[in-house]
């Protein structure tokens, strides 16, 4: 009888280890953490003087004098600068073919002084602009007359149409004609 009871149990045995490996395996336990923190999205910067004319068509003229005049890279730079950026047809009221001859490189020397002569080196606000005709120094090393009245402000003789442009690097100021430095 003992060796009956015997193999009961052994046979019980058998069984539990039959069944036990044509179970589900048991899932180990899992430890739960903490989600990632989200990545911090990249600063969004404002874009610079030279990026806001690239982006605007009617700046098309301007950029390519920029270009001309290698003078893309100090406008794309920390600044801070005024930029006072005549349109394309600012460009195109000038006497035929002067623009043409302007971006020929052996004019690169006019062209740079007449484009330094559209920058002060000091992020200007229209609101800063003085009431009473003040001169004001450019990166030529030349003079404008500027002047805020009830109308607007122009410089020398030309009008800024869309005042206070923001860029990361200065301001730009646009206007409705291509200042010429004056002769010596």
């Amino acid at each position: 009888m003992r060796t009956l009871k015997t193999l009961a149990l052994a046979a019980g045995a058998l069984t539990l280890v039959a069944c036990a490996e044509q179970s589900a395996p048991v899932p180990e336990p899992t430890t739960m953490s903490a989600p990632a923190p989200a990545p911090e999205p990249a600063p969004v910067t404002a874009p610079t003087i030279v990026d806001i004319a690239v982006g605007n068509p009617d700046f098309s003229t301007l950029v390519a004098a920029l270009t001309a005049a290698d003078l893309v890279g100090t406008l794309s730079g920390p600044g801070p600068f005024t930029v006072f950026a005549p349109t394309n047809a600012a460009f195109a009221a000038l006497p035929a073919g002067t623009v043409e001859n302007l971006l020929l490189p052996e004019n690169k020397d006019q062209l740079v002084a007449i484009l330094t002569y559209h920058v002060l080196p000091a992020r200007v606000t229209a609101a800063e602009v003085p009431t009473e005709l003040t001169s004001v120094g450019t990166v030529a090393g030349k003079d404008l007359a500027v002047l805020a009245s009830a109308t607007g402000v122009t410089v020398n003789t030309a009008t800024v149409t869309t005042a206070d442009i923001e860029a990361s690097n200065g301001v730009i100021h646009v206007i409705d004609q291509v200042l010429l430095p004056k002769a010596e």
